[in-house]
């Protein structure tokens, strides 16, 4: 499944969260899904971005709980899910707009816990999700922007007929 539509999955979910267990489970994902997004553009993603990607990657595993945390929920992460980035810079745009939302959640369950072991919890997440945001902020400077002014590149030969008709 393409990275953009994980993403808007996991807002919604975010969104709907209202228990505790909920949002931390929604902070989970979202972490484990700016892992598998860093993973992949690693690898595949632009070549400005791939050293910057890693360390998403990395990141983003660094805020994920254990496998013994009542947040993780039962069955596979959806970022196992990823299959491709089709748009790397909408995707980071997406990205960066879920580690934001991720973080304000994260802050009012530290906000509203007596617990000491999840406010600190909270408070490891929150950290990682502002530093992966901060790495999607400079792998969003290193893309190079796309050139409106030029007709898209396409593998086909171009007639003149084509170019009268570009705006």
């Amino acid at each position: 499944m393409d990275a953009e539509r994980l993403i808007t999955l996991s807002r919604s979910d975010l969104a709907e969260s209202r228990a505790v267990p909920d949002i931390m489970a929604s902070a989970w994902q979202a972490q484990c899904l700016a892992q598998a997004i860093g993973d992949h553009l690693a690898l595949f993603g632009p070549r400005e971005v791939r050293g910057e990607a890693r360390g998403l990657g990395e990141t983003g595993g660094r805020g994920v709980v254990g496998p013994d945390h009542p947040a993780r929920r039962p069955g596979a992460s959806a970022a196992s899910q990823l299959s491709e980035v089709l748009d790397p810079r909408g995707t980071l745009l997406a990205l960066g707009a879920l580690l934001g939302e991720v973080g304000m959640a994260l802050v009012g369950v530290a906000c509203a816990t007596d617990e000491e072991g999840l406010y600190w919890q909270c408070i490891e997440a929150i950290d990682a999700a502002d530093e992966a945001g901060d790495r999607v902020r400079v792998m969003l400077r290193r893309l190079p922007v796309p050139d409106r002014s030029r007709p898209p590149e396409r593998a086909e030969a171009v007639d003149a007929a084509d170019w009268a008709a570009w705006p």
